[in-house]
């Protein structure tokens, strides 16, 4: 039989790390053509690094590795973003902006139309499937670590054009292979979620430098009493508990931000909790025409999925998002996401305002 896979072009999102390495070897294993992009997001040595660890593992597959600098877009797109976010009291999520933008933008166009290639794939873990013609995404085998949360905004152009060999292996196999082909990447740690902010720089400590400090005060949320004062609201996000620092006859949690006075309101943990949220740049992974339906849905990464109704507007593109118990600490500036309550299969997504 003859192999058609050779005929096929993938680029793979290579990094350099274990994942992006192994999805490498394993479609170069299955007999696809493979080349690797890295991008360089930054312009410093991090991002060499991570540019001559790519080079490593392609060379090492014999695979041709192309090299984008985005330093520019990356600069615009996904880390002046984060920082507005904070200015305006908002807690981002600049993994989707990345994908968005970057990786799932200029990189698979780079891919598709510069390169000619048939697939894009990545080290995501996440599966795709053909429902008579349409594509859809379905969780990966390893559900601790599925990642289809940051996937939301892919559309039937991407899905239909993109590859995830990881979808069927669990994180302890990958490392296995990369260690059985030894792989450069396969001592490699797992990369941490802002690629931006290096250690020992923190969120915190890089906020404050962007930001300096500017004395508000805490309020409570139920009566407007004053219980303190701190250095700029930019410092905390909804649901934090741990650094407020302040006496009460409760465990005190941040549950609102007000960027315009500065004033950082606290609750008790039943203050964190609500019955709805509203969204806003609603999008589906596919056609659908449902304006009033029930999902499972995750108002941020780490947490478990909760039934809710979801009522659309497709005129505003928000839709309404109504809980059957309530959740905590829904948090402006993050990404809402509804699954299929049958089979969790991903529906769409937007944001929270």
């Amino acid at each position: 039989m003859v192999n058609d896979k050779i005929n096929t072009k993938v680029a793979v999102a290579l990094s350099g790390g274990l994942d992006s390495s192994v999805t490498c070897y394993l479609l170069k294993q299955q007999g696809y053509d493979v080349c690797a992009i890295t991008v360089k997001m930054v312009d410093d040595e991090k991002f060499d690094t991570i540019v001559k660890n790519a080079k490593d593992v392609a060379d090492k597959l014999d695979i041709p590795h192309y090299v984008l600098n985005l330093s520019k877009e990356f600069k615009h797109d996904v880390i002046d973003y984060f920082e507005n976010s904070y200015r305006l009291g908002k807690t981002p999520n600049p993994c989707i902006l990345c994908n968005r933008t970057i990786k799932w933008g200029r990189l698979f166009d780079y891919a598709i139309e510069e390169l000619g290639c048939d697939y894009v794939a990545s080290g995501h873990y996440a599966r795709i499937t053909d429902d008579n013609g349409i594509k859809k995404m379905y969780p990966a085998r390893d559900e601790k670590k599925d990642q289809q949360y940051y996937l939301f905004e892919l559309n039937q152009k991407h899905l239909s054009k993109i590859l995830f060999p990881l979808s069927d292996y669990v994180k302890e196999e990958i490392r296995q292979i990369a260690i059985d082909n030894d792989l450069p990447a396969k001592s490699s740690k797992e990369s941490q979620d802002i690629c931006f902010i290096t250690k020992p720089m923190t969120t915190k400590k890089y906020l404050l430098e962007k930001f300096g400090t500017k004395t508000g005060n805490f309020i409570y949320i139920n009566d407007g009493r004053k219980l303190g004062i701190h250095d700029g609201f930019w410092q905390y996000t909804i649901g934090q508990r741990k650094g407020i620092g302040i006496a009460f006859e409760q465990p005190l949690y941040v549950v609102k931000l007000d960027a315009a006075k500065n004033i950082v309101y606290v609750g008790t943990k039943d203050d964190l909790y609500s019955d709805s949220v509203v969204i806003h740049d609603v999008k589906f992974q596919y056609p659908f025409e449902k304006t009033s339906f029930e999902a499972m849905v995750k108002i941020r990464y780490n947490m478990q999925t909760q039934k809710a109704h979801v009522i659309y507007d497709n005129n505003t593109k928000t839709a309404k998002i109504d809980f059957d118990y309530p959740v905590a600490s829904v948090t402006p500036g993050q990404a809402v996401v509804f699954y299929d309550v049958n089979d969790r299969h991903l529906i769409g997504g937007g944001w929270i305002d």
